[in-house]
């Protein structure tokens, strides 16, 4: 099937009665699931959603995003993705720019204040919105903020009361989802997808990642709000296995419904992972896992990673972006540890293909030279979505989408990703992934983490590091600077390097990321003199 709808029909007809998802211990068919979306059409259309338009859905992971993306889809609309994370500034962006006709909300969800954060938002971003859709789990809300008081307010549970829609006008090329990318210095782009590319994508990871033949669950704690959530829950979906959905992650929670469900399939971001590990003392929390699928943000991920193997988690290393989907690309499962957990992989679709380019040259390179990756596969966004000059910047004239990413081809027909292209140093002549100078220091007894970020000088680029210390560790300078002249070209070594408590970070719908915009500013103001 080459649309969502199609592929949820095509699900619900063949396993109407199997179990597609479990909600606070309560199962749910694929054929409900297909009335939910249908009878969320039909809600929808009343409201005067059709074609293109854009439905907002501010909801942590709960039935009712899926019902309502469904909607969304069998009425050709689009669904716009809006972290519960983000604040008022944020939403008033994701509203104003995308002008979504309605926003979906849980008011009450984690004790957060959601109207009031509402109340925050500009009103002119909020002009357009006709609609706020209120849902709930026992906490009913009252007041609805003065900024919306000229939308119609409609409870999600009144919705489900309408009649199945029994037209889709879902068609393969059509837009359906928007993700936000996670910019950091502006306002972030809008990855614009098509049907074809979510429905095909989920069904080549269903295969790809050995789901459709796995006996058991996939634990969905990953928030669907984020590309690496939704991809992963779309391709439970597609395999025909039950997803156990939570609407928040929780490290003692998981183990339990992993043992409870007999989940063997979970993906997950390295603090989720670490966060398991240190909420159970069974030798092994999650016994019947195949593997773990992870993304590595902000640990020591090779202490992490054997950690787990020790304790029963097998990790493997992937690749995505919302471009072009998570989950685009898998490490082999036969190879050896330090190789499994990297970055990157095969891609899972056939019909995939990786290339990588020498940014000053404009060659393409061998495999074991760096350069940017480009991608191009049935999972590739449509555009960023009303911004064609990005569009354009961002596709090759033959089709394959600047990943923006440091890679390097392997022999065996991978990829490695190395280093955000914007984070890769060019020292001494040289392009320089930071992760090789911070791998060096943390090497170092008495450190426990290291970002390494490039400041300009009068001697061009210099490298700049950050380092936590381990336990009972004391921080000396020269003696980390030495370590690395001892060992390293003598262009890599950072010319200044600062102890920190914590590095900074941001959280996204995709994980906890390390802020290097930020620690490239703390390394302009307390590595270069005044003046």
């Amino acid at each position: 099937m080459r649309t969502v709808t199609g592929l949820i029909d095509q699900l619900a007809a063949a396993r109407g009665g199997d179990t597609a998802v479990i909600y606070e211990d309560r199962p749910i068919s694929f054929a409900e699931v297909a009335e939910l979306g249908r009878r969320a059409a039909t809600a929808l259309s009343e409201l005067g959603v059709g074609k293109g338009d854009r439905v907002a859905l501010w909801l942590p992971n709960c039935p009712a995003y899926l019902a309502l993306y469904l909607g969304c889809c069998r009425l050709g609309a689009i669904a716009v993705a809006v972290n519960t994370r983000f604040r008022s500034a944020e939403v008033s962006d994701i509203i104003g720019r995308s002008g979504a006709r309605i926003l979906a909300m849980w008011p009450g969800f984690r004790h957060i204040d959601f109207l009031g954060l509402l109340a925050e938002v500009d009103r002119a971003a909020l002009d357009g919105l006709e609609t706020i859709v209120l849902y709930d789990e026992g906490q009913p809300v009252d007041k609805v903020p003065e900024p919306v008081v000229h939308c119609r307010r409609v409870d999600f549970r009144d919705m489900l009361d309408r009649p199945p829609y029994g037209g889709d006008h879902a068609a393969p090329e059509l837009g359906c989802n928007i993700f936000t990318t996670s910019g950091t210095t502006k306002a972030p782009k809008f990855v614009l997808h098509g049907h074809s590319s979510i429905a095909s994508h989920a069904r080549n990871i269903a295969d790809g990642f050995g789901y459709a033949t796995s006996q058991g669950a996939l634990l969905q704690m990953l928030p669907l709000c984020g590309v690496f959530g939704f991809t992963q829950m779309m391709a439970g979906l597609a395999s025909g296995q039950p997803t156990v959905l939570t609407a928040s992650f929780d490290p003692v929670e998981a183990v339990t419904l992993a043992d409870r469900y007999n989940v063997v399939n979970f993906n997950a971001t390295d603090d989720m992972i670490l966060a398991i590990l240190d909420a159970s003392d069974q030798p092994e929390p999650m016994p019947n896992l195949r593997f773990v699928g992870s993304a590595h943000f902000a640990t020591n991920y090779g202490e992490l990673t054997a950690r787990a193997e020790a304790r029963g988690i097998r990790m493997m290393g992937l690749y995505g972006m919302s471009e072009v989907q998570a989950l685009y690309a898998l490490q082999p499962l036969e190879l050896p540890l330090v190789q499994r957990i990297a970055g990157g992989g095969r891609p899972i679709s056939d019909q995939a293909a990786v290339r990588v380019r020498d940014p000053d040259s404009g060659e393409l390179l061998p495999p074991g030279q760096p350069g940017e990756l480009e991608l191009k596969g049935p999972s590739l966004m449509t555009e960023y979505y009303l911004d064609p000059e990005a569009t354009a910047e961002t596709f090759t004239e033959d089709g394959y989408l600047r990943s923006g990413d440091l890679a390097e081809l392997t022999e065996d027909g991978r990829f490695l990703f190395l280093q955000r292209m914007g984070d890769v140093l060019r020292l001494g002549g040289f392009l320089v992934s930071p992760a090789e100078i911070e791998s060096h220091i943390q090497n170092h007894t008495s450190i426990e983490g290291c970002q390494v970020v490039g400041v300009r000088t009068d001697r061009g680029t210099r490298p700049v590091g950050f380092v936590t210390l381990a336990a009972g560790a004391g921080f000396d300078e020269d003696a980390l600077r030495q370590h690395c002249l001892d060992s390293l070209a003598r262009f890599k070594a950072p010319m200044r390097i600062f102890p920190l408590d914590e590095f900074p970070t941001t959280k996204s719908a995709n994980g906890t990321k390390i802020q290097r915009t930020k620690l490239r500013q703390m390394a302009e103001e307390m590595a270069l003199p005044a003046g």
